[in-house]
């Protein structure tokens, strides 16, 4: 069912999503699409899977949708990336940078290829996607760059050195951004989650009751939703949404903050 128009008040706005092939990024993508804005998709999957993905965007929504294969490990691909979709596009209006990965392993025992790895996925590749969409995007004197860091992008946890590393760097680049941009009609942003729910989520849930030998309500409450009070998680809609605000014109004074989407999780 394609959004209502009085609801698409991204329309002729062109939005590139790294890591939106799944998850987080996908439930970002579908949003940012049923608000009228064109997406450019990235991340791995098998070819079939991604193109009925993409073409199923397009139909549902009635957008303009295409996809790059960029590893986000890539500063090259990286660019090459971002001048397809100005070439494809013409424009590019809003970057959401999501893609990210994670490794858990105490300091000491953390494999050195796996840090370098995350900081490069999880933080690197937003450098890079932005500096490039800044130029883009003070050409027509408008954008909004949405980074999708983490509550670890505000506390740590334990046997999370990179991820928590990378996330609170990404927290920063928001702030440099937003400040550099400020005087050019370009807002940057981070949105803080806790867990939300995803298949991988669904995946771990699986795994850790057959692990600890406990059930399913067991492992999300006192194990994934230890840290937030109200014990529920997050959908990657609530996630869209805030997206779509973020993106929008009503948030045009908001700049250079972390939101967290946590229930409750960074107020302790």
């Amino acid at each position: 069912m394609k959004a209502e128009p009085m609801l698409r008040s991204l329309s002729g706005k062109v939005a590139v999503i790294t890591g939106s092939t799944s998850g987080i990024g996908l439930g970002i993508a579908r949003s940012l699409a049923a608000a009228g804005a064109q997406v450019a998709l990235n991340g791995f999957g098998a070819p079939d899977e991604i193109e009925r993905i993409r073409a199923g965007i397009a139909a549902e929504f009635g957008v303009r949708t295409g996809y790059a294969a960029a590893d986000m490990m890539q500063p090259a691909a990286i660019e090459r990336m971002m001048a397809e979709t100005l070439r494809e596009f013409g424009r590019i209006d809003i970057l959401v940078n999501n893609a990210g990965i994670q490794h858990v392993a105490p300091l000491e025992e953390f494999p050195v290829e796996k840090w370098d790895a995350i900081v490069a996925i999880n933080l690197s590749s937003a450098f890079h996607t932005t500096r490039l969409a800044l130029k883009a995007m003070r050409r027509h004197g408008f954008g909004r760059i949405i980074n999708v860091a983490s509550a670890h992008g505000l506390v740590a946890s334990p046997f999370k050195s990179a991820y928590v590393a990378a996330k609170h760097g990404i927290v920063g680049l928001t702030k440099v951004a937003a400040l550099e941009a400020a005087e050019s009609g370009i807002t940057c942003n981070a949105i803080c989650p806790g867990y939300v729910y995803t298949p991988l989520v669904e995946a771990q849930i699986d795994g850790q009751a057959r692990a600890h030998g406990i059930s399913r309500d067991q492992v999300i409450r006192d194990v994934l939703l230890a840290q937030q009070p109200n014990k529920r998680f997050a959908t990657v809609e609530e996630i869209g949404a805030l997206t779509v605000f973020l993106a929008g014109d009503a948030a045009a004074s908001i700049t250079g903050v972390a939101l967290p989407v946590d229930g409750g999780w960074t107020a302790h």
